[in-house]
């Protein structure tokens, strides 16, 4: 017991460290959770003309949105859409192909708004060019056949994106992503594409219809929470995880809502903090799998200790820096238990031929095939990190 106390005691010294030399520039970074119901809700909640009744509130159950919305008509709906952009756009339980509408109106609003800052001689040059790039970001989602699930402008920016047609899918899955993602990095072509949302959804649902063409498949990269930005104490904390879980938790509620089959959650990095606070209010209803992979651990001893019946796969690649982060919990910082080591009790596949954190969904390597295995029910095709009778990811294989 007493050894044991001396390793807690002194990992948590060396995550102190590590916040201590980042402190300098990672206070300034410090980021405050965009919480509560989407914008526009005060006019959304003092709207009872447009139809001739009360609208539901924004924070009422997904299940309560989408029957409200099953008893709509289509030009009701649309009033709605066109009325309130940016609440029905966020509106979990709301119909997909409405929400895409409305998000499509809300971005071509947010591109106009930030071109008028960017002209705006009064501001300063700094201010005027972050106007400039926000613009492009909004008009860059507007492009022919993107699907945007979700636009919220506050803070930095969140977003999440439809890969696929999850009205007629068969089999989905949803991108957690971890620090430094928002709207302005959500995706980006060249180096680095394999790391952010988008090009981690794009990818797997690829390499679905590469091996299952029969398959009708649709991945959502979900932005919808405000990521740490750095390695300062937000990322050694699980206080924007602890912000973040009830809005993963509701958006997965809403898919089911709407009658998406439950997706395989992807949970990348810190966003693996986050679906571990977000585990036990999900059932299997709502999740087929759990799968992290980079992660500093996910605020739980076991997947036992994490409350849930849905199924836990982890992945971490052998040059993936996320390894030399020591897996405590002590004082507010830290994460827990390794989800890769054999103790905390999850199905660890493969993750040869990735290369360090960012390249666990680039074409070619083990984890794609097994993350779009998970993701297709295909457990017969994982191949596990360390297979032997015992292990977890073999059981569930064979």
């Amino acid at each position: 017991m007493r050894r044991r106390l001396v390793r807690a005691l002194s990992a948590a010294a060396l995550v102190g460290t590590v916040v201590a030399g980042t402190a300098g520039w990672a206070a300034g970074a410090e980021q405050s959770a965009v919480s509560g119901p989407p914008p526009g809700t005060a006019a959304w909640r003092a709207d009872d003309t447009t139809l001739g009744q009360r609208l539901p509130d924004p924070t009422a159950a997904p299940e309560r949105i989408a029957s409200f919305f099953a008893s709509l008509g289509g030009r009701q709906r649309q009033t709605l859409a066109q009325r309130h952009p940016l609440v029905v756009g966020n509106l979990d339980g709301a119909p997909a192909a409405l929400r895409y509408a409305a998000n499509r109106r809300a971005l071509r609003a947010e591109s106009a708004h930030q071109r008028a800052r960017a002209a705006d001689p009064s501001r300063t040059p700094q201010d005027r060019r972050l106007a400039r790039e926000r613009a492009e970001r909004c008009a860059a989602l507007l492009a022919p056949g993107r699907r945007i699930l979700a636009f919220d402008p506050r803070g930095r920016g969140q977003v999440a994106e439809v890969y696929g047609d999850l009205a007629a899918a068969g089999r989905t899955a949803v991108i957690v992503p971890g620090s430094d993602i928002d709207l302005a990095t959500f995706d980006r072509e060249g180096p680095g594409k394999y790391g952010t949302p988008a090009g981690m959804a794009a990818s797997l649902r690829s390499h679905m219809a590469s091996t299952a063409p029969g398959t009708r498949t649709a991945v959502v990269a979900w932005t919808g929470y405000t990521t740490p930005v750095g390695l300062g104490p937000d990322a050694a904390t699980t206080r924007l995880a602890a912000a973040g879980a009830p809005r993963l938790q509701r958006f997965l509620q809403g898919l089911d809502r709407i009658g998406a089959p439950a997706p395989a959650v992807l949970c990348h990095s810190y966003g693996s903090v986050v679906c571990g606070r977000a585990a036990d209010g999900l059932t299997r209803r709502e999740a087929s799998a759990l799968i992290v992979f980079g992660s500093p651990g996910m605020h739980a001893e076991s997947v036992r200790g994490l409350g849930t019946h849905v199924p836990v796969w982890a992945a971490r690649d052998a040059g993936d820096w996320i390894g030399r982060v020591p897996n405590v919990e002590f004082a507010g910082l830290g994460h827990g238990t390794d989800p890769v080591s054999r103790g905390f009790g999850a199905r660890v596949v493969s993750s040869a031929r990735a290369d360090g954190h960012a390249g666990y969904l680039e074409p070619g390597t083990d984890s794609l095939a097994n993350f779009a295995a998970i993701t297709l029910g295909s457990y017969g095709e994982v191949a596990c990190a360390a297979p032997d009778a015992d292990d977890p990811c073999t059981r569930a294989t064979t």
